[in-house]
């Protein structure tokens, strides 16, 4: 297969790769257009389209009847948008069981298949699996990279790294997301895709997720009501009464959960699950999952909004900005082993991002736009989370971070507090 020269590598390219000496088949998902068939193509050596046009009725009966023909081909295979007939999950299960070899099938999706009732096998220790995001901006090109995650959970002390990423670039940033096609594109240009993604979210792709006929107009309410919630703990009865509010749209909770279960099962819609540590003093923790899309720009693009709505309005940009930071960070921490979790107890402490490696290693991040004063804050709340965690039970972090978007330097201060704009870091 040829690799195409324009490619531009991807932290996936490394985990797909990885995974693939260690398991016969690698299940790679994350939602449609962030990448996912171009990055498989670069390692596979042959392609099976499943949703080829005039295709896709033979390849569905082939995958009941015969699916061994699908599967054949030089090896490691690519399945592409394999949901769509779920039943080669035990195809590829069966050839992984009775071969010698490991680094079979790569087989990619954008959907969590509706239907997995006649598939009999969980793919336990014969599949791996990669979550794929839109690109971080290192991937895309758009981040200096001096500071790595990686360095610093090794302890690197030398912190020094230079951005020149203005306020102006970063509400483009963000309002373009890391979709690849839109990368390379002329700046207009590129701010349309996140809108046509959305509308084929709201037209198409929520209603390929369980065969549920939606209304768009109101799948579309539920996305801006969801950008409203970015970075928050809301309920879904929450979201409801927003929804009651200022859509003027009456929804019940059942209803609404449906839609929000759609919108993870296409990989729209990436929570954050709420971080437990050992602490000093017993205090409740809030353990209510964080409110986010898998890329900024769907925010923006719901509430409709522009590079200068999101400069004339700092809270609303402060709040997408922190789901931009949330993507970045999951890319960077899966490539560590890592999750993203978010902190907060019911005295009101809370801290945005916390990265905890498998190995009992973390770090804790306050996302800020920057300016003193935010930044001070964030020092404050880093602090006083450190002081309470119990560090006889658990590591001491690793790190405390303060992420901006923008400033002109990544540097350590003197109390030890690390101040980078997103822009520097990489994994």
């Amino acid at each position: 297969m040829t690799v195409k020269s324009e490619y531009r590598p991807r932290i996936a390219d490394y985990l797909l790769s990885r995974k693939l000496k260690g398991k016969g088949a690698v299940l790679l998902e994350g939602p449609k257009w962030c990448g996912k068939t171009t990055t498989a193509e670069q390692i596979c050596k042959s392609v099976l389209y499943m949703t080829e046009p005039g295709k896709i009725v033979q390849n569905k009966q082939l995958a009941k009847l015969n699916p061994e023909l699908l599967l054949r081909g030089e090896t490691p295979r690519l399945i592409d948008e394999w949901q769509v007939a779920p039943l080669l999950w035990d195809a590829v299960r069966f050839n992984v069981d009775h071969s010698k070899n490991l680094g079979l099938y790569v087989l990619t999706g954008s959907c969590v298949p509706p239907d997995m009732s006649e598939v009999t096998h969980s793919g336990t220790g014969r599949f791996s699996w990669v979550r794929m995001r839109t690109m971080s901006l290192w991937e895309s090109g758009d981040s200096s990279g001096d500071i790595s995650l990686y360095s610093l959970f090794e302890g690197k002390e030398e912190i020094a790294g230079v951005c020149d990423i203005d306020l102006e670039r970063m509400a483009f940033l963000t309002c373009r997301g890391g979709w690849p096609l839109a990368v390379d594109m002329e700046e207009v240009i590129a701010l349309d895709q996140a809108f046509d993604y959305v509308a084929a979210v709201e037209n198409r792709d929520i209603q390929q997720s369980d065969g549920v006929e939606r209304d768009p107009v109101r799948v579309h309410r539920l996305l801006r009501s969801y950008s409203r919630h970015q970075g928050a703990q809301t309920s879904v009865c929450g979201i409801m009464e927003d929804l009651k509010n200022n859509e003027g749209d009456s929804l019940s909770k059942d209803t609404v959960a449906g839609y929000i279960k759609a919108l993870k099962r296409i990989f729209v819609i990436e929570d954050v699950e709420a971080w437990n540590p050992n602490l000093r003093s017993k205090t409740a923790i809030r353990s209510s999952d964080t409110r986010y899309f898998t890329d900024p720009s769907i925010a923006t693009a719901s509430l409709g909004l522009g590079p200068n709505d999101l400069i004339n309005d700092l809270n609303t940009f402060g709040l997408i900005f922190e789901t931009l930071c949330m993507r970045d960070l999951r890319v960077y921490a899966e490539a560590l082993n890592g999750n993203v979790y978010h902190y907060r107890d019911k005295n009101g402490l809370e801290c945005d991002a916390v990265v905890h490696l498998r190995d009992g290693r973390y770090g804790l991040i306050e996302i800020k736009l920057g300016g003193d004063n935010l930044i001070e804050q964030g020092v404050r709340t880093l602090k006083t989370l450190a002081d309470k965690i119990d560090t006889t039970k658990m590591k001491h972090p690793s790190f405390l971070m303060v992420l901006t978007a923008v400033g002109d330097y990544a540097y350590r201060r003197e109390d030890g507090v690390i101040v980078a704009p997103i822009g520097t870091l990489k994994d």
